[in-house]
């Protein structure tokens, strides 16, 4: 009977108990977000090097309500890096076909120079003595010029 009256008498108690609960959780939020208003005012008005190494200014308000934008910052910042090393990488391989170009251009040159050489008619007319294949030889007269009537 005893346990009885004494959960009575807490249920009776308890709303009252509860009201003062509140009462102290309510003042406890409003001094918890006093003290935050404080720190924020405080940590924005003392800037150093031990509160932004510490993270304590990402706390403050300003930099919260700016998330997105230092988001957007860090964005365009790895795409400009991305950019820029893509294009290295095509004036790297520009560079190299460049010189691919220039060593073909070499070599066609001295082909061409090689071919023009082999083909005067005074180095064929000598190969030709020389394997004894051919009765072809320099004219001795000028070539003669037909005109025909019209």
């Amino acid at each position: 009977m005893a346990k009885e009256e004494n959960l009575e008498q807490e249920i009776q108690l308890s709303p009252e108990v509860s009201q003062d609960k509140n009462k102290q959780e309510t003042g406890t939020l409003e001094m918890i977000e006093e003290r935050a208003k404080e720190e924020e005012s405080r940590s924005l008005s003392s800037l150093n090097l031990r509160t932004i190494l510490g993270g304590d200014v990402l706390t403050a308000k300003t930099v919260r309500h700016q998330i997105w934008l230092f988001v957007l910052i860090v964005i365009f910042a790895i795409i400009y890096v991305a950019f820029r090393y893509q294009c290295q990488q095509d004036m790297i391989a520009i560079d190299k076909l460049e010189n691919e170009l220039k060593d073909a251009k070499f070599k066609a040159l001295s082909s061409s120079s090689t071919l023009t050489e082999r083909c005067r008619e005074s180095h064929v007319l000598d190969v030709l003595r020389q394997n004894k294949d051919s009765v072809l030889h320099i004219a001795d007269q000028p070539p003669y010029i037909i005109q025909i009537p019209e």
